[in-house]
């Protein structure tokens, strides 16, 4: 037993030295691979970052909403067409429909504000979470306040293409021909900013929960462009990213307000041109199960 000491104490000195070359070798493999940088998303800024997930929801509801009243309930209004009838509209909407185009030449002719009115109406026929229709329409005719906008826009467009936004981004737009350039937020007569309320408030001050606030309010976003197509105005759809802060303190909007989508409307200039883009066929878009 006595010379096998000697021999266990050398193996038990190899094994350490081993363990330690390893986990040295390791250690060093570690700091020679590069480390992974975390992909940021400079194209969603506050204002669009969605705050209904279940833990605001549940922070809300701590503090102790006052209960709404009851809601009566009536008989629903329905209109049934033939099925050829159907067949015939939902082809003739679709054909309108598909003439939508985002127009980027916007003619400084007035429009009707009677149908301005009329499709923000429509607009907010949309569904939304718990009917809290969380939705704030700025309809912005003033030719001084449409250049502070356009200023503001630019300013941070500008720095969107050149810094923020990364070279894939500029390069899949440039077929579209779009800078940072906005000269149709001074021509259109009408800009339409709509807001989303990422919460209101009760009668006893209390923050209410608007539920799935970006998504209602995109709905009633889809809605609108449908109505202006409907009305024979033309836009094109614009997210002012990292704006939002500064546009919202220019038309001196609440806090619990972000901008969710600025539109330019009117009818297009007589030069208007559009890339030639063709969309997906059926077979590409829809699966039936």
């Amino acid at each position: 037993m006595l010379f096998l000491t000697p021999v266990l104490i050398a193996v038990v000195c190899i094994l350490v030295v081993w363990i330690f070359k390893s986990a040295d070798g390791s250690f060093e493999k570690k700091k020679a691979e590069p480390r992974v940088r975390k992909v940021s998303r400079p194209w969603v800024d506050e204002d669009l970052r969605d705050c209904t997930d279940l833990y605001q929801a549940e922070e809300d509801a701590e503090e102790c909403q006052e209960p709404e009243e009851e809601i009566d309930h009536i008989p629903f209004s329905h209109t049934r067409y033939p099925e050829k009838e159907m067949v015939k509209r939902s082809q003739e909407f679709y054909a309108l429909l598909n003439q939508r185009r985002s127009v980027r030449f916007i003619s400084n002719e007035q429009v009707p504000m009677e149908v301005i009115d009329n499709v923000i109406k429509t607009a907010g026929t949309a569904p939304s979470g718990a009917h809290t229709e969380p939705w704030t329409f700025v309809v912005v005719k003033d030719s001084d306040m449409k250049h502070k906008i356009r200023e503001i826009i630019e300013e941070e467009e500008e720095v969107n293409y050149m810094k923020r936004m990364g070279q894939r981004w500029v390069s899949d737009v440039k077929k579209l021909r779009t800078t940072w350039i906005k000269e149709y937020l001074d021509t259109a007569p009408v800009l339409i900013l709509i807001f989303k309320q990422v919460h209101g408030f009760a009668t006893n001050g209390k923050k209410k929960v608007h539920y799935y606030n970006e998504i209602s309010v995109s709905i009633s976003c889809g809605i609108l462009l449908a109505a202006l197509q409907n009305a024979g105005l033309v836009t094109v759809t614009t997210t002012p990213l990292n704006c939002g802060p500064r546009l919202r303190m220019l038309l001196a909007r609440p806090h619990n307000e972000k901008l969710l989508m600025l539109l330019p409307v009117g009818y297009p200039s007589k030069e208007a041109t559009i890339p030639d883009l063709k969309r997906k066929p059926l077979d590409q878009i829809m699966v039936t199960v």
